[in-house]
């Protein structure tokens, strides 16, 4: 391995580590606080928490989350060393993929999406979009570019907010079920205006496009499953949450040219 790949793994084990930290604390006590146990909420000694340590309470384990995570981001941060997209500087593609992968844990853990989380990608996702955007034109190209591809993203996702709203209502007058959760998440909402965002005018239509159809895919692989081990329930939802951060990534870190 050469010398210099030192840099980014450290800067991306560094990074694994903020990515665990604010996963773990943020929807637990909404600030920046002492990590706790979430088996039995004792507070982590920092030593412990920074290297792994098991809870000296209740000897609880961390979670595969937490492993998966230190390893993922670092070899994250080695390709987009190795390979830097055109115009999108290694720092700031670092920058968004720890957003990224921050708002895709909470929201596949706790089904939640902050709005302070949401409040700091859009101003994360409104500067990356006007800089990404001026360099192929001008400055006010890119600013409009990038808030109508936010208006855009914001304005259909909050369409299928109200009308999933509607459905889950009039499905539960007509068949007198109580379903736990909702249709959409407001915060979908916020995170297709991010979105938006980094994608600009016209390439977020793709974005949204790609993130119907795999969250189509993957609900109907959970519907068959559920059949299949006859354990269907209706109005089950799915984090949606992840198949926008997917469609982003793709298309910013894959397809971006």
């Amino acid at each position: 391995m050469s010398p210099i790949l030192i840099v980014p793994l450290l800067i991306g084990w560094l990074s694994g580590w903020l990515v665990n930290y604010l996963a773990d604390v943020l929807p637990v006590t909404r600030k920046f606080s002492r990590p706790v146990c979430h088996k039995c909420q004792a507070p982590y000694r920092w030593s412990d928490y920074l290297f792994f340590s098991h809870c000296k309470s209740c000897g609880k384990g961390r979670s595969a989350r937490t492993i998966i995570t230190q390893i993922l981001i670092p070899c994250i941060s080695v390709l987009l060393w190795i390979y830097p997209r055109p115009r999108f500087p290694y720092a700031l593609a670092l920058v968004l993929i720890i957003y990224l992968a921050v708002v895709f844990t909470i929201d596949v853990e706790y089904r939640l999406i902050l709005h302070p989380v949401s409040l700091a990608g859009a101003v994360l996702g409104l500067g990356t979009g006007i800089y990404i955007y001026s360099l192929r034109s001008t400055l006010v190209a890119g600013v409009i570019t990038t808030l109508i591809g936010g208006a855009f993203g914001f304005g259909v996702m909050l369409i299928f907010y109200f009308v999933g709203e509607w459905y889950v209502r009039r499905m539960v007058k007509r068949k007198n079920l109580s379903p736990d959760e909702v249709a959409l998440g407001f915060g979908d909402v916020n995170l297709a205006g991010i979105l938006g965002l980094l994608l600009g005018w016209p390439t977020i239509v793709a974005g949204l496009l790609f993130a119907v159809f795999a969250g189509g895919i993957a609900s109907l692989g959970i519907l068959i499953a559920m059949l299949v081990s006859k354990k269907y329930k209706a109005f089950t939802a799915i984090p949606y949450a992840p198949f926008l951060i997917l469609s982003g990534v793709v298309i910013l870190f894959v397809l971006y040219k």
